[in-house]
């Protein structure tokens, strides 16, 4: 009966470890990821940020400015799929979409996602710096103990930074309502916090500019002063995500 019970535990002990070792082995780097293709003679930049559990995959093109789309939430990989939980889609209300099952697979450091197409995603050099990870925008500033949003508000404005590279996005989780995104180029070091514009989704226009910040970090806030896109001042504190 001990020597059952010890060869049970021995069992259980290994199904244990060998489940360990394919999460890890199944785990995809955080890593920013670019992919280009060309469709009716038209460059389309696939930018691609993993950032732990969080995918983010957003469509555009470059000359002439064009935004297209983008879309995130939580994964989780099952066999040769990344399937993901959509937070946000840009293209909801065409495609009702808040669940994606990607076949993908690793061939080397490349990542191959089997959208409409065979998308090969190249990562980008790695790069650290002030500011690096995700934010989910808390209140208008200066902090004079007002009322926050909190993770648990279904209105959302995401901010990820990564590998030199950052993101917003402005949506709504429960009726998955978009409400705008930008991203680019940025650098964030002694306090000064600065945007190059690659693609936004409400005005082309404004792609190539270049706006400049002041930042302090308190705890687990980002507190952001300077002026925005419109050239309006603007005071915004930004609380790190948890969840």
């Amino acid at each position: 009966m001990k020597n059952s019970i010890k060869k049970h535990s021995k069992n259980i002990t290994l199904a244990v470890i060998l489940m360990a070792i394919n999460l890890v082995q199944a785990q995809i780097p955080s890593k920013t990821y670019f992919s280009e293709e060309v469709v009716d003679e038209k460059t389309i930049t696939h930018e691609l940020h993993i950032d732990g559990d969080y995918f983010i995959h957003t469509m555009y093109e470059k000359n002439p400015a064009h935004f297209i789309m983008t879309r995130g939430g939580f994964t989780q990989i099952e066999r040769d799929r990344l399937v993901v939980l959509l937070e946000f889609n840009s293209n909801y209300e065409n495609d009702e979409l808040r669940l994606l099952s990607i076949p993908f697979k690793q061939e080397g450091e490349n990542l191959v996602l089997d959208m409409k197409s065979k998308n090969v995603f190249k990562p980008i050099p790695s790069l650290t710096q002030d500011l690096d990870g995700q934010w989910l925008f808390a209140t208008r500033g200066p902090d004079k103990g007002q009322e926050r949003r909190g993770e648990e508000n279904p209105r959302k404005t995401l901010k990820i930074l990564t590998d030199g590279r950052f993101q917003w996005i402005a949506y709504q989780t429960e009726t998955m309502k978009f409400s705008g995104t930008g991203g680019g180029s940025f650098t964030s070091k002694d306090g000064k916090y600065t945007e190059h514009i690659e693609f936004f989704s409400k005005d082309n226009l404004r792609v190539g500019a270049k706006l400049k910040f002041d930042y302090e970090l308190k705890e687990n806030d980002w507190h952001h002063t300077g002026n925005n896109s419109k050239g309006e001042p603007m005071y915004e504190i930004w609380a790190k995500r948890k969840n």
